[in-house]
């Protein structure tokens, strides 16, 4: 049979596949696969990564023998293959050239970043196409691409992609990735030593300008009207702007209108917590990258104990590898349990988000109807938060799931209110105590 035949099977296959299977799946694991050859009755499909080729030839070796059963009328073994052993004369797809240290400290990119080792999944799919396609076309595809999602979801891994991508097909491009914080740091040492026009000559004559956390200028009078203006040079010389937050343009409170409108002239795309599968896939490249030997039950045991973001998962990893070192011991199962212990919170499964809003309303003298309601004043809107917190931390409910529960709230909402009291308990001792207080009591402790 010839190549062509095996990809007119395979597309005909592909399409039986749509209806078998949710789009993450098909797109995650189906839609990626190359038909390479047709050879003792097996079908050999090549896919580019390890962990896809174990995923898929466990999971769903006998779903593609079925789809393939239906077009051909024939029973065909699959075999899936990694790329890395494909051994013929096709040509391989062509690598960004390496970027050199001088290159990536000028634009202040970390070399660590880039779209290679990003692992796409359900949560993050659009907001990776966005930025692919801004890295292919500067200023063409979407300008701004405004990125928006909790701490630690990938939000920096996909700037600092877009800045590599774009330099490893001109490295003369001016690029530039900052923090809102560093920009307004610049600006009023620029007021203080009256060296306005050396700070918007640095940020006003770049190809593209890549600015994280844009959430933290809101509220300052001062670096909103300069960035403005900033912006308003950049578009208008067709100057690609990337911008992230926590949250969309509109849910920034006392951030301008005049920036929000701006910001809403490109593209929006969010990126949601990541799924099971993309968890264990992020935790994968992450072993695989390093080459650090942790059994495949010790990453599913992890990818499922912590939903909240990468920075826990891959924080995890590292407290796993430093128990092992400090215990002299194997890394396994049990070591994991052991190591995570009072990492990871229980979840019993009598847990349920009103009961959450029962613990904490009582505690805060509040009334559960409280936390549905409008009301945004601090005594009622902080423990609301603190409760979504706990909902996300507790239960294994979904992001909108918790939204509907508080007031019909959207998921973005939750997650601002999570990301709030997680980055307070990192930051607050008493903040800490509480929560764990009113874990305890949720949990009957």
């Amino acid at each position: 049979m010839q190549n062509m035949d095996i990809s007119q099977i395979w597309n005909e296959a592909l399409e039986v596949l749509k209806n078998e299977v949710s789009v993450v799946s098909y797109t995650t694991w189906f839609k990626t696969l190359i038909p390479i050859e047709l050879k003792n009755n097996t079908i050999i499909l090549q896919t580019f990564e390890t962990f896809a080729q174990g995923i898929i030839s466990q999971r769903y070796s006998l779903l593609i023998q079925n789809a393939i059963r239906q077009v051909t009328n024939m029973n065909f073994d699959v075999k899936i293959i990694v790329q890395d052993q494909v051994n013929n004369s096709q040509t391989s797809v062509s690598k960004a050239p390496v970027l050199t240290n001088e290159v990536s400290s000028k634009s202040n990119l970390n070399p660590k970043y880039t779209f290679e080792t990003f692992v796409i999944g359900g949560g993050n799919r659009m907001a990776y196409t966005a930025s692919l396609a801004v890295a292919e076309d500067p200023a063409k595809a979407y300008n701004p691409l405004f990125l928006y999602g909790g701490v630690g979801l990938g939000k920096t891994h996909l700037m600092h992609s877009i800045g590599h991508y774009i330099l490893s097909q001109n490295p003369n491009t001016r690029i530039l990735y900052i923090s809102s914080e560093t920009f307004t740091n610049e600006l009023i040492n620029s007021i203080q030593l009256k060296n306005n026009e050396a700070f918007r000559n640095k940020y006003r004559n770049i190809d593209v300008l890549l600015v994280d956390d844009i959430q933290f200028i809101a509220g300052k009078t001062g670096t909103q009207e300069e960035f403005f203006h900033t912006f308003n040079t950049l578009h208008e010389s067709n100057k690609q702007i990337i911008i992230s937050s926590d949250r969309p343009p509109k849910e920034i409170e006392t951030l301008e209108e005049r920036l929000i409108s701006r910001f809403e002239w490109g593209l929006i795309a969010d990126i949601q917590p990541p799924d099971l599968e993309t968890r264990i896939a992020i935790l994968k490249k992450k072993v695989e990258g390093e080459k650090y030997n942790i059994p495949d039950d010790v990453l599913v045991f992890v990818a499922t104990s912590i939903k909240s973001n990468i920075r826990e998962l891959e924080g995890a990893i590292n407290r796993i590898l430093a128990f092992s070192k400090l215990q002299n011991l194997p890394i396994d199962l049990n070591l994991a349990k052991e190591s995570l212990k009072d990492f990871i919170s229980a979840r019993p499964k009598n847990i349920t988000i009103e009961y959450i809003q029962e613990i904490v309303s009582a505690y805060y003298n509040l009334k559960i109807e409280d936390f549905k309601s409008k009301k945004r004043n601090r005594a009622i809107s902080y423990p609301r938060q603190i409760a979504m917190y706990l909902s996300r931390s507790l239960t294994d409910m979904s992001l909108p799931k918790i939204g509907e529960m508080f007031g019909g709230r959207d998921h973005t909402t939750v997650m601002h209110g999570y990301d709030k009291i997680y980055t307070d308990i990192n930051n607050s001792l008493e903040m800490k105590k509480i929560i764990e207080l009113l874990e305890n009591r949720i949990k009957g402790n």
